[in-house]
């Protein structure tokens, strides 16, 4: 046959002599690659496929997408001699988003060919794609889910696969089956029998149940009603899907996974003489599981009266202990029953009720009490327990010194390996480190450094580069700056984006700008200009000594004795400008007039700036505002996301007085920019950069808390995961607090997830010792935030309740009371508020309280038996006779 006229040798898209023209599977002529791979020989099927997989390894952004990535994919298909080969092209182009239709142009050249490999590749890349990322590209699913089902071959049941497969349920990625009930989607797809099995092995499968809600039935999930319906008509095996579901609660799993899963064992309703059958396991579960999978198999066990009273009474007992209070409730009322069933046992039923004496809730102990006593049985302790008078916490410890610094390159390389491995960059002390110890490497062995570093940057470039739907992104700095100091003649490229970097930042931080996105704050731009600043040097005049700025203490402060033993080291050298700015803002807050002039005898232009810096002492207390701002407008049209913000956010804005910054050996006119911190209305997250902060400014924590803030309150009105650690990193800093530091730990304290709760729990305890906590602030932000329904305030009872017992009731007390007369005063106090009033009467003896909480004895007047009014009478008698 032939050659095609476009599979003639040709110079592809590298300059390299191709069989065939490369530039076409860039433009994404997917046509003409077809024509152009089926007139190949072997040999040269074999030598295009070499060429592919060097083309798209020396690809620095390899996103592949649309009719490019089709036609790479068509390349590939009439290329490679076996499903290896091609998967280690398609491996190479990491960040892919193929799809049903590129899988359909593979198959037809596949076909073409008569290769039998296809179901082979589908199989290696799931494998790779499982290997890289747990959670399923859209994309890439439906692609190799239409290699293997195009030939009725068996899916993979790897977690990857399960997970992209109940995805698709959701939300297909063929349009066409949008439309159609869910169910019969799955009554015929191939995958529902070989598949389903694994959705109760495989972590967090659970959760992908819930995704879809059926129209008109008030919460319940289309997945699930579809699965229980497909059970009732037997087209899957019902009894596969009960121990399914059972085995997976009692192994345990994410509360969210859990979830579908508790729906679906409720929609498959389990009969009397099936929950009898397996009553261990469920009374397992009761004991055990987390609060919502308890319930479910409380309830499952109320209704199947064969079950015996011994092994109920049993596993009373721990649930009696549990702190999730509807579970007990449900237990006391089953237990009540219980006794009416068995008089005999009345005696064994009350000894069970006694191991709710210590339960924190005052409401159940009392329920239990009188239960207990009506069985003839002693009530259990109902009074409130007594707290210490004052907080009894040791002191904080000091900061521990920070590691020292890298001397070899292969250690560099092994921490960058570590650093990369842990993005965002949110470790402040290891990208210090990173960044000493490549300027200082640079500068002793760059040979070396080039051979330990290069391998670890190629293996960690995808991705790697600057992010610009993230404002504050600094991977691509980090990579480039690296790259500078190993390798000088890479630095060009990339000394264009360090000069814009420099020149924004001494137009928005020296000047006084105006500063375009204030997403992007003073604070991260000094640590974006720094990183440029070293990495516009660290190609060609490197220090030998190491930064001036790195830190000697890993909470970021830097000892004055260091800071002037390098700063002699430099002799005559130039100190890098935003380096040594960086060096003077980590020095303690304090004058020191012996060594400013330590500092003076140097004698260099930078010892001129370090010892008027010495002399004048930390940057001054900003001038603090603090509002409750309301959520931005509304956009125009649709405006997606808009519901989901806060309806109100409390910012505190940071204004520098008049000062002359050159007075403190920092840059500036009148003001230095770094004092101003502003932020905008409610809004997204950004990724979480503000854990860099604390350690920039470690003398300045209430100004560093102030551009955190709206970090750290996303943990509580955006339930975002993990913006309260920040706090524990400025507990270890010193400085004033200011306003923003106690408003953090308030929000933290109501935040969505546990880590964040106890982030604030830990925080409120390190301040309370060094007796830096603001009670009286956080608190009337805590109710203020609650009565506007910005937060939960029934997040925050038990974290108080655990600093109470740890040793600060004093500090809890004095924060209730401050929040109290927002709850109280509210039109309708929010949910959560009876269990802070109990908490307050439990520690209203600590201190001298307010001679009055606003909104109580209103509340306490009140007729009637509510659990609001009940606790606020018991507060008003727990009151010292001054406070009444």
């Amino acid at each position: 046959m032939p050659r095609a006229p476009l599979a003639v040798a040709a110079a592809g898209t590298a300059g390299v002599m191709t069989v065939v023209d490369l530039e076409l599977v860039r433009r994404g002529r997917v046509g003409e690659v077809k024509a152009a791979v089926a007139a190949l020989d072997d040999g040269e099927r074999v030598a295009l496929n070499g060429e592919l997989l060097a083309w798209v390894k020396k690809r620095s952004e390899n996103f592949w997408n649309g009719n490019e990535l089709t036609a790479l994919v068509v390349a590939v298909g009439g290329s490679a001699p076996s499903a290896a080969a091609a998967a280690r092209v398609l491996a190479a182009a990491r960040w892919m988003s193929p799809g049903p239709a590129t899988a359909d142009a593979l198959l037809e050249v596949a076909a073409a060919r008569s290769v039998d490999w296809v179901p082979d590749l589908a199989y290696r890349l799931s494998g790779l794609a499982s290997r890289r990322s747990a959670d399923p590209s859209d994309q890439l699913w439906a692609f190799i889910a239409r290699l293997l089902a195009a030939g009725g071959h068996a899916p993979p049941a790897d977690d990857w696969f399960v997970i992209g497969w109940l995805r698709d349920l959701y939300f297909p990625s063929v349009a066409r089956l949008r439309s159609r009930p869910v169910v019969d989607r799955l009554r015929e797809d191939p995958f529902l029998e070989p598949l389903l099995p694994h959705v109760f092995t495989v972590d967090g499968a659970g959760e992908r149940l819930t995704e879809l809600e059926a129209p008109g039935t008030r919460g319940r999930f289309a997945v699930v009603l579809a699965l229980a319906g497909l059970a009732a008509e037997r087209r899957v095996d019902r009894g596969v899907m009960l121990r399914g579901c059972l085995s997976r609660l009692l192994r345990g799993d994410r509360p969210g996974s859990l979830r579908g899963i508790v729906a679906l064992l409720i929609e498959l309703e389990p009969t009397e003489a099936e929950v009898t059958a397996d009553a261990g396991d469920y009374l397992r579960l009761l004991a055990d599981a987390p609060s919502s999978v308890a319930t479910a198999a409380q309830k499952l066990l109320r209704g199947a009266p064969g079950v015996e009273l011994d092994a109920i009474l049993e596993a009373s007992a721990a649930v009696l202990r549990r702190t999730d209070k509807g579970l007990v409730r449900g237990q006391l009322g089953w237990l009540e029953a219980l006794a009416r069933r068995h008089r005999d046992r009345a005696g064994d039923i009350a000894a069970v009720l006694g191991e709710a004496a210590d339960h924190p809730a005052i409401e159940l102990r009392e329920r239990a009490g009188a239960l207990a006593a009506r069985l003839g049985g002693t009530a259990p302790l109902v009074a409130a327990p007594a707290m210490a008078r004052d907080d009894d916490l040791p002191p904080p410890a000091p900061p521990a010194p920070a590691p020292p610094p890298i001397t070899d390159p292969d250690e560099l390389a092994e921490e960058v390996a570590a650093f990369y491995s842990g993005r965002p960059f949110t470790a402040l002390l290891p990208l210090e480190r990173i960044v000493d110890g490549a300027v200082r490497l640079a500068a002793a062995d760059r040979p070396r450094l080039r051979a330990a570093l290069l391998p670890v940057l190629e293996r960690h470039r995808e991705g790697m580069g600057e992010h610009g739907w993230d404002p504050r992104c600094l991977c691509g700095a980090f990579t480039g700056l690296l790259h500078a100091a190993a390798e000088p003649e890479q630095a060009s490229a990339r000394r264009g984006g360090w000069a814009a970097v420099l020149a924004a930042a001494r137009r928005f931080l020296v000047l006084g700008e105006p500063m375009p996105d204030r997403r992007v704050p003073p604070i991260h731009r000094i640590l974006r200009a720094r990183l440029a600043e070293i990495g516009a040097h660290a190609g060609s005049a490197a220090l030998p000594g190491g930064l001036l700025s790195a830190p000697t203490s890993a909470n970021g402060a830097l000892d004055t004795e260091v800071l002037l033993e390098r700063v002699a080291a430099l002799g005559e050298a130039d100190a890098w400008p935003w380096d040594l700015i960086q060096a003077l803002l980590r020095l303690p807050k304090d004058p020191d007039e012996p060594a400013a002039a330590r500092a003076e005898a140097i004698g260099t232009p930078a010892a001129t700036r370090l010892a008027a810096r010495l002399r004048a002492g930390g940057l001054p207390t900003p001038q603090w505002h603090v509002e409750l701002a309301p959520r931005r407008p509304r956009d125009r049209g649709f405006d997606y996301g808009y519901d989901g913000l806060p309806a109100a956010r409390v910012q505190v804005t940071a204004a520098s007085p008049p000062m002359d910054a050159e007075r403190y050996g920092l840059p500036g006119t009148e003001t230095y920019g770094l004092l101003n911190a502003r932020s905008g209305p409610p809004g997204e997250s950004e990724f979480g950069w503000h854990e860099l902060w604390p350690g920039l400014l470690p003398w300045d924590r209430g100004l560093v808390a102030a551009y955190a803030l709206p970090e750290i309150a996303s943990s509580a009105d955006l339930d975002v995961r993990g913006r309260a650690d920040a706090l524990l990193l400025l507990a270890e800093t010193a400085g004033d607090p200011g306003p923003a530091l106690p408003i953090g730990v308030a929000y933290a304290l109501t935040a969505r997830h546990e880590q964040d709760r106890l982030a604030g729990l830990d925080t409120l305890l390190l301040l309370a010792a060094s007796g830096a906590f603001d009670a009286e602030t956080a608190g009337t932000h805590l109710g203020a935030l609650s009565a506007a329904g910005a937060v939960t305030i029934g997040r925050a009872a038990q974290p108080l309740r655990d600093a109470a017992t740890a040793g600060a009731p004093r500090t809890v007390w004095r924060l209730l009371a401050a929040a109290l007369p927002a709850l109280l005063e509210a039109k309708t106090p929010p949910r959560g508020t009876p269990d802070l009033l109990t908490l307050a009467a439990e520690t209203a003896t600590a201190a001298p309280g307010p001679a009055e909480i606003p909104g109580l004895s209103a509340i306490a007047a009140k007729r009637g038996t509510s659990r609001l009014a009940t606790e606020a009478r018991r507060l008003t008698a727990a009151l010292p006779p001054h406070s009444t």
